[in-house]
Order: structure tokens, then sequence, then C-alpha cells
């Protein structure tokens, strides 16, 4: 490829030989009628090299933005490893403490620690994966942190006997108080309260909030429901469950089942089981079935648990679904509960206008043998449940109290306006499910699992009044 290049020179000038010498190419020239000179030169040099500067200034930019993207990297890693070094502090502590005690802990103190240690052993693993070559801090706190974790179950082994000893103490010493409690609270409290019969009154107290631990998925799993099925189908002998729903809070999809309460404690020997169907947090497990609304209807849903697969659909004739009078949180449309005598549904119509309506469900068919209409507004409750087939209602004082206001007594048709205040740990409560072999009110607070102890007058002679 050649350049043209015209020079017009004024006056009375001639193709020098300098200029051919400095061009190094060939000139070719001529003169107008009016003596000017024209000269066409034709270079053999090659045109400036455009494409190569643009792929230059474009490796120029990716090598720059790769190298922001590192530093970012290198400032992000830093941060984590500083991070790394408090936690690791905190934890040389609580060890160093834990050594020089002469405290005993539990198998749970145990669990806790080594968790911790484990997600950070995770993440320092992670964090040297990121880099390209050795880097001597993440190397030394990854030797700190298998340390620490030996010196953990060293410790737990030396602390084993002590831990079974405090926990047959601490047991007995428990029984003692709520025996001495028992009996500076009632001067005659009458025949003794048996588990899973209703040879009581009704509720008297009901006590502060015990916080088992927070939902296997997190906190930002606020809605769900969890408890203890009081009649387990041999050969289980306890069977917990826990159901978060997704962080919609309405779709439940997951739930997982215990055969004991240290295992549950410990988030060990699990059975996780994925279901797509669900809706709320009205469900509750009873004879080893889950129980809960079927998605987008209003039927209720048996699955039995040994084999996954659903026994029973049948729908609630009537009930409204899908945020038509639920409780005063969404997605509360219809609420399976377990008393004494078995189970029932909680919901409204459009005839009972938004009031609660109550029904009893035969076990095995699902099918509605009685029904009784209320006189109290569903969406102004916050949760309810059932007691020997007397139905209490909770709502919100504030963001750390709720209240049991109202009652509704099946075996006598009668209603009254009650006040038992407790206490909560979060502000909402979802899942509110009793269970009458342990007269235990098992709550979802909020994303934590949390269980209240009821205490019943001592006789079965308090009625409802209106």
């Amino acid at each position: 490829m050649y350049s043209s290049v015209t020079f017009v020179l004024l006056g009375l000038i001639t193709a020098s030989t300098s200029i051919e010498e400095h061009w190094a190419g060939s000139a070719n020239g001529t003169t107008d009628a009016s003596g000017v000179c024209r000269c066409s030169v034709h270079l053999t040099d090659s045109s400036f090299p455009v494409d190569r500067m643009e792929k230059l200034e474009m490796s120029a930019d990716s090598l720059s933005t790769s190298v922001e993207k590192e530093f970012l990297k290198i400032q992000e890693s830093m941060t984590k490893i500083s991070g790394f070094e408090k936690r690791m502090h905190n934890l040389t502590l609580r060890i160093e403490k834990m050594e020089s005690s002469g405290l005993t802990y539990t198998e749970l103190d145990f669990e806790l620690l080594k968790l911790e240690i484990r997600e950070m052993e995770t993440l320092i693993t992670q964090l040297k994966g990121s880099f390209s070559g050795s880097n001597v801090i993440a190397d030394q706190l990854y030797a700190e942190i298998k340390n620490m974790s030996l010196t953990i179950t060293s410790l737990e082994t030396l602390d084993k006997n002590n831990v079974l000893a405090i926990r047959r103490e601490i047991l007995s010493l428990k029984k003692k108080l709520q025996e001495c409690e028992e009996f500076k609270n009632h001067t005659n409290p009458g025949p003794p309260i048996v588990y899973g019969s209703c040879n009581h009154g009704l509720i008297s107290d009901i006590s502060q909030p015990f916080l088992v631990q927070m939902n296997w998925r997190g906190l930002g799993h606020k809605y769900g429901a969890w408890g203890k099925d009081p009649e387990p189908v041999s050969p289980k002998e306890e069977l917990y469950w826990q159901a978060p729903l997704n962080t919609d809070n309405r779709y439940m999809e997951y739930y997982r089942l215990y055969s004991s309460y240290d295992d549950f404690l410990l988030y060990r020997k699990k059975k996780e089981i994925t279901f797509k169907y669900g809706q709320g947090s009205g469900m509750v497990v009873y004879k080893n079935h889950l129980y809960f609304n079927y998605y987008s209807t209003k039927d209720v849903c048996k699955i039995d648990l040994n084999t996954q697969k659903v026994a029973v659909r049948k729908p609630i004739p009537f009930a409204v679904f899908n945020n038509r009078f639920s409780y005063s949180t969404p997605w509360q449309d219809i609420d399976i509960a377990v008393d004494e005598s078995g189970l029932w549904v909680i919901y409204a119509t459009e005839q009972s206008t938004g009031n609660i309506v109550i029904s009893k469900l035969n076990e095995t068919s699902l099918e509605v043998e009685k029904t009784w209409m209320t006189k109290q507004y569903k969406p102004s409750v916050s949760n309810a449940f059932i007691v020997c087939g007397v139905l209490y209602a909770t709502r919100t004082v504030n963001t750390r109290q709720e209240e049991i206001f109202y009652a509704y007594d099946t075996n006598t048709e009668q209603e009254s306006n009650i006040s038992l205040s407790f206490n909560k740990m979060m502000e909402n409560i979802y899942g509110v499910n009793y269970n009458p072999k342990d007269h235990k009110l098992y709550v979802y607070n909020d994303g934590y699992l949390v269980t209240y102890d009821l205490s019943f007058h001592p006789n079965a002679e308090d009625t409802l009044g209106v």
C-alpha cells in the first residue's frame, strides 16, 4: 500500500535531490503554465498501524481491570483474615476458661464449639484456595484451627462422665423444685394431673419461654412450625420435627425428623424430606403422620412419614383459603391442631363472616365429624390451639408480649374472654402446637423454636361463662 502526497511549491523551484533522499521514494515533477512546480511523491513506507494500536489499548484496559479485581480480592481476603483472628481469639479465651475452671459442660456446649470451629476450618480452606501461591497467614490460621479442634475433642472426652453426672443432678433438682412450687401454690391440689387426660380445669398459667434453638434453615425463614409427636408409632419412642417455610413465608418445601431430643438439639441423625405442596404454618405431626394445608387449596393433606407418600387428601367444606380470613399474619388460613381426643382443624368460612370455625376430624379419613361456630373474628387472632376440646386464641399485646384472650369450649359450647399474658422472644408467633403428653406449647417465633409449659386448675369444675 502506498500514500500519495502532492507538494505545491510557490516560485521557481525545481525538484531537489534532497527531497528525494529524505523521502527515500520516487518523485515525478512538472511545471504548469503559471510556472508552478508540482511534484507527486510515492512513499514506500506502510501506513500507521491503527488496528495494532487498538488491540494494545484493549489489552491494557483488560489488564487494568484484572489488576483491580485481584486487588479487591486481596482486600477482601485480608478482611476475612482479620475476622478469623478475632473469632479465634474469642474461641481461645473460651477454651482457656473451660480448661482452667472447675465447671462441667454439656455435650451441647462442646458441639456448638466444634460447629463453630468446623465452620472456620471450611472458610479458611476456601480462603487458601483463593490464593494462587502459598500464604503464610492463611497457613498459620489453618494450623491453629486444627489444633483448637483437637483440644475441644480432648476436653469433651475428659468431661463426658461429669456431664452425665451433672445432668442427673440437674434433673433431680428440677423435680424437687417443681414439687416445692406445686406445694406452695396449691394448698389443696386435688388429684395429680395425668398427662394425656383431661382430669384438670382450664389453663391457669403459662411459663416463661424456653429457647430451644434456631430453625436449621436460618433466621431468614421466619415462618414455620415444629413440635413433638404426642403418640409416636412403635418402634419410635420419640419423634421431633421442624418445618421452616421458604422465605416467601407461604410455601412448605422441606421438613426434618429426629428420633430423639438430643439428636434434635445437635442437628444429627436427621431425616430431611423435600415435599413441594405445603402452605402456611398450620401443620402438625400426629401418630407418625404429617398433616398440613395443601398448597393453594382448602384441602388437608396427610403424609405417612415412613413412606413419605400422601395417604389422604380431603377438602374442608366451605373453608376459605389463600389469605381469606387468615390469622393476623398471612398464609395461616387452615390450622390443624391436636389435643387429648385427636385431630382438629381451625378455619373460617364466608358463612361465618370470618369468625373462627372449629371442626373435629376423623384422623383416618379426614372426614369432618362435627363443627362449631364461634363469635371470634379470625383475622384479629394471632394464633390458636386446642386443649381438651377447648380452643384458646392468642393476640399480640406488643413486640415482646402475647395474650391468651379468648376461649371456646366445644364440650359446653360456651365462650369466654380471659387474660393470660406471656412473654415471647421475638415479635411474631407462628405454628403454635399443643402436646397433650407433656402439656407444652411448641411455638415457632420468628425463626426461633420455643416451648412454654402450661399449668392448669386442679379440677375440672372450672367452666366457661359468657
